[in-house]
């Protein structure tokens, strides 16, 4: 699953303070092998070149 600008997420990283928040989609940047990487930002702070299997969409509540 890719993921657009402005699309809330979850990020999944042991290795980062933000693991388990919600954040949303900032930046969507295309790696020289075609993958995609994304900046997230957080309520206080941001992570960049998140790769796509580390987030999970937010399920909205329409």
């Amino acid at each position: 699953m890719s993921f657009e600008k402005e699309d809330e997420v979850v990020l999944h990283d042991k290795h980062s303070e933000y693991d388990g928040e919600t954040g949303t989609i900032t930046q969507v940047m295309e790696t020289m092998f075609g993958d995609a990487t994304y900046t997230v930002s957080f309520e206080d702070g941001q992570e960049t070149g998140v790769p796509e299997d580390a987030l999970d969409a937010v399920e909205s509540e329409e």
